[in-house]
């Protein structure tokens, strides 16, 4: 996620990472300098981005110099207050991007909790919707924001995936069936946004009663399609998203 936001963002970086390696590749493509602590990055950085694993957020914490720094987390399961508990001296925000930031298409859950600075809030806001859609929401509901956006990327593949593998098994070449179903896909979503998500006038807009989308709509779901989805949120969720 990490990369995926840099990419995004487009702009030198200051990073540090426990694989040496792959920071110094994301600074040689993005410019920038890979730095061998994290202590390092506060002390370069005025604006941290925390994506390390959320257990380790004491830890990191306690060896750097977070005074005056904006701190913005993205560790899944961990609250804001722990975060700011952990940097007493900073302004933290926490938000839940998707891995689609990086080629600035995200949907981007932000806790609406200021610090006291909206100013400072706007600015991470704005900084934030240059690579994506920002939903400004509760805390409680950043667990949803996971269960729905942050797994999309995988969720659309696996789609895309059995798609295009029923349309190979139907005799269509597999690069042409790629193809199809992502411009299909693209232009769906397209026609669905610009509708205002009202996906019931999109499905009757495209369904004759008896036609060829009405028998695969009913195939769908009699597959269970809804269902698939509904077990999928609460797996995530029960998984501490």
């Amino acid at each position: 996620m990490a990369s995926a936001l840099a990419r995004g963002l487009g702009e030198p970086v200051v990073c540090s990472d426990l694989d040496a390696g792959r920071a110094r590749a994301l600074a040689e493509e993005l410019g920038g300098e890979a730095v061998a602590s994290n202590a390092e990055v506060f002390a370069a950085a005025d604006a941290v981005v925390l994506c390390h694993k959320p257990g380790q957020l004491e830890g990191v914490a306690a060896g750097v110099d977070g005074d005056g720094r904006i701190v913005l987390s993205l560790l899944g399961g961990v609250a804001l207050e722990r975060v700011r508990a952990a940097y007493p001296g900073a302004r933290a925000y926490r938000f839940m991007p998707n891995t689609a930031v990086a080629v600035r298409r995200g949907a981007i859950g932000l806790v609406d909790d200021d610090a006291g600075d909206p100013e400072t809030f706007a600015a991470v806001r704005a900084l934030l919707e240059r690579v994506g859609e920002v939903l400004v929401l509760g805390e409680a509901h950043l667990g949803i924001v996971t269960a729905t956006a942050g797994v999309a990327p995988a969720y659309a593949a696996l789609v895309a995936e059995a798609w295009v593998d029923a349309a190979v098994r139907r005799g269509l070449p597999a690069p042409e069936a790629g193809r199809l179903v992502g411009a299909a896909l693209e232009g769906a979503m397209t026609l669905l946004r610009e509708q205002g998500m009202d996906t019931l006038a999109v499905r009757r807009a495209v369904t004759s009663p008896g036609g060829v989308t009405a028998r695969g709509l009913a195939a769908l779901e009699a597959g269970g399609v809804r269902a698939a989805f509904d077990d999928a949120m609460d797996a995530v969720l029960e998984g501490g998203a």
